[in-house]
C-alpha cells in the first residue's frame, strides 16, 4: 500500500495546471517564537488553494470513456474551483453542486471556469447527497474532495516539494485536516523520506472529525460542525484518509476560533496575504505547540492551505484577533452606581489601556459594565481579575465566553423589567433568503420574542441570539419546537454574562 501511494505521488500529474509553491521563511514569527518558521504557500495556487493538485491528478488520469461522461462534485469552495479549472484544462464537462448558502463570489468563480453550477441544500452534506443522486442518474464521474487515492496522491506532492526546498531537516510539519486528504498524502511521503520529521495534524475544536475518529478507533460522524473554518468543516473523514492518518500522523491538535483569527494576522504580518480560516490552522497550532512544549531553535513548517477569504468576514477576524492573541481581556465588572465610580475604576487600571467600556444604568445601587483591557499575555488577564477582586469588585472573566464575544459586546444596554420567563438561545441560521421567515413560521406566534440579535460574519451560517418568553407549562412543547427546527442551537439562559447585562 505505501509503495503504491509513493509511486502515485512521484508520478502525479499536477504541474500541467498547478504550480510548485515556495517554502518561505516567516521572519517576524521566527524572531518572536525563537524558531525557524516556514510557510508552504499553497495560497499562491491558481485557485488560491492546494485542492487543485488532487482534483487535477484525478481528472488527468480519467479514461477517454470517463471523460465523455463528464465529472461532478459537491463543494462549497476550494474543491469546486479545483475541479472546474481541471475540467476546463482537459475540455471535460463539469457539474458542481454547491449549497444554496455559498457566497455569490464563489459561485461566479466556478462558473467563470465553464462549469455548470447547481445549488442544492443548506450545507455541504445536502449538496453531496444531491450530487450523488445526479451521478447515479447521469453516470457522470464523481470527483471526491479527499477520499480517493489519486486525490490523496496529488496532495502528497506538497511534501515532495518541501523536502527538496528545505535547506535543513524540518523538525515538525503542521498540516490542516478536513476530510484528511492533504494530511494523508503528505504524512505518508514525509514518514518514508524524512522519518525523523514529526507530522502534526490540525483541526478546529468544533470540527474535530479526524481527532475524534482516531480517539474512538473508528470513523465517527459529528452531529454538527463549526462554520468558521468552513474549508475543513466535514462531519465524517474518509475511509482511505482515516487509515493513512492513523498510521502516519504523529498527533492531532485542536485550535479555536480566536487562535485561528490571530494566526491569520500573523500570516498577514509576514507575507501580506490574507488566508482563509482553514488556511491558518497550521500556524495557529504551531504557535500553541511552541508555547506548550517550550520549543527553541527548531525548524517548523506550516501549510498555508488556502486564501479564499470572503471580504465581509474580515470584520469578524479583526474583532477576534486581539482576543486570540491574548492581547485583549474581557470582563464583566460590577461597580457602584454613584458619581465618580467610573473614575475610581479607571484609576485602578491606570497601568492598562481600556479598549472597550459598555455600560447602561440597571439599578440605583450598582452598575454592570462590559470592559475590554489591553494585555500582553493570558497570565495578565488573571492578574487584572485578581486586582479588581482584591479591591472589592465582583468580576467575571469573559475571555472564553463565546456569547459575550459574539453578541453581548454589541448589545450591552441594561435589563428589561418587562420580560417574564425569558430563555436565551444562540442559533446558527443558514445564510439564505427565507431562513428567518422559516424560523418565524415554525414559531407561529406561540411564544414572544423578547430579544433578537444577528450579525453576518461572511460565512454560510449567520449567528443569531434570541430571547423568548416561555412559561413553565409550555417547556415541553417549546423543546419539541427546538428539536424540529433544523438549526443548531445552544441554550444560554444560565450564562452569567447574560444575567448581568440583559
Amino acid at each position: 500500500m505505501p509503495k503504491l501511494y509513493l509511486d502515485a505521488i512521484e508520478h502525479a500529474r499536477v504541474y500541467e495546471v498547478a504550480r510548485e509553491t515556495p517554502l518561505e521563511l516567516a521572519p517576524k514569527l521566527s524572531a518572536r517564537l525563537h524558531n525557524e518558521v516556514l510557510f508552504k504557500r499553497e495560497d499562491l495556487q491558481p485557485v488560491f488553494s492546494f485542492k487543485l493538485r488532487g482534483a487535477y491528478n484525478k481528472i488527468a488520469q480519467l479514461s477517454d470513456e470517463e471523460c465523455q461522461r463528464g465529472v461532478i462534485c459537491a463543494s462549497a469552495g476550494n474543491h469546486a474551483q479545483g475541479v472546474a479549472l481541471s475540467a476546463e484544462k482537459r475540455g471535460i464537462r463539469a457539474t458542481i453542486v454547491m449549497p444554496r448558502t455559498t457566497p455569490d463570489i464563489k459561485v461566479k468563480a466556478v462558473e467563470s471556469m465553464g462549469a455548470t453550477v447547481i445549488l442544492a441544500g443548506d450545507s455541504y452534506s445536502d449538496a453531496s447527497i444531491h450530487a450523488c443522486q445526479l451521478r447515479d442518474e447521469s453516470n457522470m464521474v464523481f470527483i471526491h474532495p479527499y477520499d480517493d487515492p489519486l486525490v490523496i496522491a496529488g496532495q502528497g506532492t506538497i511534501a515532495e516539494e518541501m523536502l527538496r526546498q528545505s535547506s535543513s531537516d524540518m523538525d515538525i510539519v503542521f498540516i490542516p485536516i478536513g476530510g484528511g486528504g492533504l494530511a494523508a498524502g503528505m504524512a505518508l511521503y514525509l514518514k518514508h523520506y524524512a522519518p525523523n520529521t514529526k507530522v502534526v495534524g490540525v483541526e478546529p475544536v468544533d470540527s474535530a472529525a479526524m481527532h475524534d475518529s482516531i480517539k474512538a478507533g473508528k470513523r465517527v460522524v459529528l452531529e454538527q460542525v463549526g462554520i468558521f473554518a468552513d474549508g475543513v468543516a466535514v462531519k465524517q473523514v474518509g475511509e482511505h484518509t482515516f487509515d493513512l492518518v492513523k498510521q502516519y500522523v504523529d498527533e492531532i491538535v485542536l485550535v479555536d476560533t480566536d487562535e485561528i483569527c490571530a494566526a491569520i494576522k500573523d500570516i498577514y504580518d509576514d507575507s501580506r496575504t490574507i488566508v482563509e480560516p482553514a488556511g491558518a490552522l497550521a500556524v495557529a497550532a504551531m504557535k500553541n505547540y511552541v508555547q506548550q512544549h517550550e520549543l527553541r531553535g527548531k525548524v517548523l513548517a506550516c501549510i498555508n492551505s488556502g486564501a479564499n477569504m470572503n471580504f465581509d468576514r474580515l470584520r469578524h477576524v479583526a474583532e477576534r484577533t486581539e482576543v486570540g492573541e491574548r492581547r485583549e481581556a474581557l470582563f464583566a465588572v460590577t461597580i457602584p452606581e454613584k458619581s465618580g465610580s467610573f473614575l475610581t475604576f479607571c484609576k485602578l487600571l491606570k497601568q492598562h489601556s481600556i479598549t472597550e467600556f459598555n455600560y447602561r444604568i440597571s439599578s440605583r445601587n450598582e452598575a454592570h459594565v462590559f470592559v475590554g483591557v489591553s494585555i500582553q499575555s493570558s497570565d495578565e488577564s488573571g492578574e487584572i481579575q485578581a486586582l479588581l477582586e482584591t479591591n472589592g469588585y465582583p468580576v467575571i472573566n469573559l475571555l472564553d465566553n463565546e456569547l459575550a464575544k459574539l453578541h453581548l459586546r454589541h448589545m450591552v444596554g441594561g435589563k428589561s423589567h418587562l420580560v417574564e420567563s425569558e430563555s436565551l438561545y444562540r442559533f446558527e441560521f443558514p445564510e439564505r433568503p427565507g431562513a428567518l421567515l422559516d424560523f418565524l413560521m415554525q414559531l407561529a406566534g406561540r411564544w414572544n420574542i423578547s430579544l433578537f440579535h444577528y450579525r453576518n460574519h461572511g460565512a454560510a451560517f449567520g449567528r443569531v441570539l434570541a430571547g423568548m418568553e416561555v412559561e413553565e407549562k409550555d417547556r415541553r412543547e417549546f423543546q419539541t419546537f427546538l428539536d424540529n427546527l433544523g438549526y443548531s442551537y445552544v441554550n444560554e439562559s444560565d450564562n452569567p454574562a447574560f444575567k448581568l447585562f440583559l
